[in-house]
């Protein structure tokens, strides 16, 4: 290890936590044939800001498998967000867009009153997949909005003390994204790949952030990350201390908190099981349209658990 790699090596274990700061572990889930991390939503953290949903999957190989493979399903009240690190996924919709995404693009549907879409490797694909999952709820004067399709091919970068950031959604160390938000949020990938980064990063007061590592590990305001853990940082910061040795990414989502309770079932957020139960319905008739070009049954919707359904988040 060179000294500059050493002077922004994570501390050595054990790290007291800060007061105020929460840190939570992610659990598995399976997705298609796929495990993910989960760290969005859990017991302990249901939301912050607006991202009600993370997932982290891979870096996995996927030569010569299937590799991600998501049958059409439909969403309501909520924006998805998806971010590659390695290899290439292809999104079909509802209102029939099909689009091939890959790293450091961004592919953001706003669901609003209904969509459906898949997304699956292509036949031809990269040999690994590494990505993340985000779900942004709608705030409840925009989650009846009529549902639309975004893909963006560049987006804002900047740079800070040797990390390299990409602008997903709000704005960042003077960089602003173009995506459409509905409210006041954040969302950036910090790359230390061109050597060890340390930088002091500023934030929004008003905003409550997370931030996780998916790759490589990250020390933020004195507490050590890997892969799968979630630190929460609470309103009132206007900066964070960040290192990371090179060859490391983290995310950082953030946003004014929401204030709404949201209820979520399967791939739908809402406020009451009476639209948790129409859109169920919907799905099942078959009113949020075809995704045209996929092969396969769509989805199938669980059984609605009417105990869960009372349990807002």
């Amino acid at each position: 290890m060179s000294t500059a790699e050493a002077n922004v090596e994570v501390a050595n274990d054990p790290v007291p936590e800060p007061k105020g700061f929460d840190l939570t572990e992610g659990r598995n889930a399976r997705v298609g044939d796929i495990t993910v991390r989960r760290m969005l939503p859990l017991r302990l953290r249901r939301s912050v800001g607006a991202w009600c949903f993370i997932d982290h999957y891979g870096p996995m190989d996927v030569d010569g498998k299937t590799g991600m493979l998501v049958p059409p399903h439909p969403h309501i009240g909520l924006q998805t967000v998806t971010w590659l690190l390695a290899g290439d996924v292809l999104h079909r919709d509802s209102l029939g867009f099909e689009q091939l995404i890959r790293p450091g693009q961004l592919n953001l549907m706003t669901s609003g009153r209904g969509i459906a879409h898949a997304e699956v490797s292509p036949a031809d694909h990269d040999p690994q997949l590494h990505g993340v999952q985000l779900w942004v709820a709608l705030p409840d004067a925009s989650r009846h909005v009529e549902p639309a399709f975004e893909h963006h091919g560049e987006l804002p970068r900047t740079g800070l003390g040797g990390f390299a950031i990409s602008v997903l959604l709000g704005e960042l160390a003077g960089a602003g994204s173009m995506a459409t938000t509905f409210s006041p949020i954040v969302g950036a990938q910090l790359s230390a790949a061109a050597g060890p980064a340390s930088c002091v990063l500023p934030v929004r007061p008003d905003y409550e952030h997370v931030i996780f590592v998916v790759a490589g590990q990250a020390g933020v305001e004195g507490v050590r990350l890997h892969p799968g853990q979630l630190l929460y940082l609470p309103t009132g910061r206007r900066e964070a201390a960040v290192a990371a040795p090179a060859g490391s990414t983290l995310m950082l989502l953030g946003g004014v908190p929401l204030g709404e309770q949201l209820l979520m079932w399967w791939n739908f957020v809402a406020r009451t099981p009476a639209e948790i139960s129409a859109a169920t319905t919907a799905w099942q008739l078959g009113e949020f349209g075809p995704v045209g070009g996929y092969q396969g049954d769509p989805m199938q919707a669980p059984p609605l658990d009417v105990a869960r359904l009372l349990k807002p988040r």
